[in-house]
């Protein structure tokens, strides 16, 4: 599948994409996985490839298949960069699919906030999304949340981000996890 996206990328092959895309409606679970697998990794080396197909990725949020709402949310991910316009209209499908998603679907939802919330056009909407992602992640996901916050976090917004890191802290298990988060509040307040 990754051989098949570099090539595809690497060549822009439109009509491939759109094979592909074709594909997430077929039975077949295996094949269409691939084939989301594909799109995804597509997404992360042209973007612009599958950026035409976020409402075929929006609508696989809804699914009762996990593995299709994880892959939409990485496509989706990828699809940021270069339309995040688009993203941007279809918060509330991420939203909930975060909700009911895994933690695959909730790191790419969180990649998603970070690069819409680095966009003053889109830091009033998603800020507030990332912060609620930090306060409620997987102890193992928040340092890695820590980070790519404190990156985009804006002068209103910084005092908050501090706070929920500063209460977390505690729950950290380990001394390493204990550190990242640290390394971020140490950028936080330095800025």
């Amino acid at each position: 599948n990754i051989a098949l996206a570099e090539a595809i990328a690497s060549s822009k092959n439109n009509f491939a994409v759109r094979e592909l895309v074709d594909l997430l409606g077929t039975k077949d679970k295996a094949l269409r996985s691939d084939a989301l697998k594909t799109l995804y990794e597509v997404g992360y080396r042209s973007p612009d490839l599958i950026a035409p197909f976020i409402s075929q990725f929006k609508n696989l949020l809804s699914s009762p298949d996990n593995r299709l709402v994880w892959g939409a949310m990485c496509a989706i991910d990828g699809i940021t960069t270069a339309k995040p316009e688009a993203v941007f209209m279809i918060l509330p499908q991420i939203m909930a699919a975060v909700d009911r998603g895994t933690v695959i679907t909730r790191d790419h939802a969180v990649k998603t906030l970070t690069k819409l919330a680095a966009q003053e056009r889109f830091a009033r909407t998603a800020m507030p999304l990332l912060l609620e992602q930090l306060r409620t992640a997987p102890l193992n996901q928040l340092p890695m949340y820590a980070e790519m916050a404190a990156t985009v976090v804006m002068p209103p917004d910084a005092s908050t981000l501090r706070a929920i890191l500063e209460t977390r802290l505690p729950e950290l298990p380990t001394a390493a996890k204990k550190k990242r988060v640290e390394k971020a509040l140490k950028k936080l307040r330095a800025a």
